[in-house]
């Protein structure tokens, strides 16, 4: 479909439903989570959901989680958050409910969906520990008084609150819960890829309006941010490249392939500021879930 065309899709969809949607309230606030947060695992998950990478720009010499880094997509140019603990251009003035709820619901303390840039639906399925460590964790951040640039997103995906459509078509849960049969290691390793590590973030392909396509579930995807690939990482692709359980072990921590070769791109930065900080039991869970996958994983999201 033609972007003029999808345009008026989207402005035909605007006219007939805006008056509802406006009105239509997203998110539930939680409980109020008063449990001592432990820095040392918060900064282990923050590591392993990828908030290092995504929110610091290192190539622009940005402070650690300061953001600015920039995704450049076939809708417009999107800029990760500052994180830090400032009060006007970071998360300083936020409750932890603040945080609960833009972490695992993708919803600003103004009560606004934030874009699916920001890979909320992989996080939540978070306990309230969970928030309670990241967000310790994240209270030892020193601020950085600085903003992250604008958005640069044109009509019609610059109209927030049609993303209130697109969280009802397309927002589903990441399954993470431990299968019954199947082994600690395994069931850890499915918490991992589809939680925190999000692996389908990148290695499934979109659709015309950016949501994850089920059918292509981990089938890779031609179209990341600012031209990047990510392969397919199914179990017959995986085998056919000569992956094994040890060597996606190794590649996890040192970004080198079983060809010799170095990962680049995207997933380069993953191994840097991720999967390198993984202790070698999480890094063996992952390879251990890609390499045996269950079936059901390969036909839905």
């Amino acid at each position: 479909m033609k972007w003029w065309k999808l345009s008026g899709l989207l402005i035909g969809v605007v006219a007939a439903t805006s008056g509802a949607v406006i009105l239509w309230p997203i998110g539930t606030r939680p409980d109020p989570i008063r449990l001592d947060g432990d820095v040392g695992r918060g900064a282990y998950l923050a590591r392993a959901s990828g908030c290092i990478a995504c929110h610091t720009n290192a190539e622009g010499g940005g402070a650690p989680l300061a953001g600015g880094v920039e995704l450049e997509t076939r809708f417009g140019t999107y800029y990760s958050p500052n994180l830090t603990t400032d009060p006007v251009h970071g998360i300083g003035d936020w409750t932890i409910e603040d945080f609960a709820v833009a972490i695992r619901q993708g919803i600003s303390p103004e009560g606004e969906p934030y874009y699916p840039t920001f890979i909320y639906p992989f996080y939540a399925d978070f306990t309230d520990q969970d928030i309670a460590d990241l967000w310790a964790a994240f209270q030892t951040v020193p601020a950085v008084a600085e903003a992250a640039p604008d958005h640069d997103v044109g009509f019609p995906f610059n109209l927030r609150w049609t993303l209130k459509l697109w969280r009802a078509a397309f927002l589903t849960d990441p399954e993470t819960e431990p299968v019954d049969g199947r082994s600690d290691i395994w069931n850890r390793g499915r918490e991992l890829a589809r939680g925190a590590a999000h692996c389908g973030a990148c290695h499934t392909g979109r659709n015309i309006v950016g949501a994850r396509i089920t059918s292509s579930f981990y089938a890779g995807n031609d179209a990341l941010p600012g031209g990047d690939h990510a392969p397919s990482i199914r179990l017959e692709h995986l085998i056919d490249r000569g992956w094994t359980v040890d060597s996606l072990v190794y590649a996890l921590e040192t970004g080198i392939t079983p060809s010799g070769d170095v990962l680049g791109g995207g997933m380069g930065e993953v191994v840097q500021y991720g999967t390198s900080f993984l202790t070698p039991e999480d890094r063996l869970a992952i390879a251990t879930y890609l390499m045996d996958p269950e079936d059901e994983d390969w036909v839905r999201e």
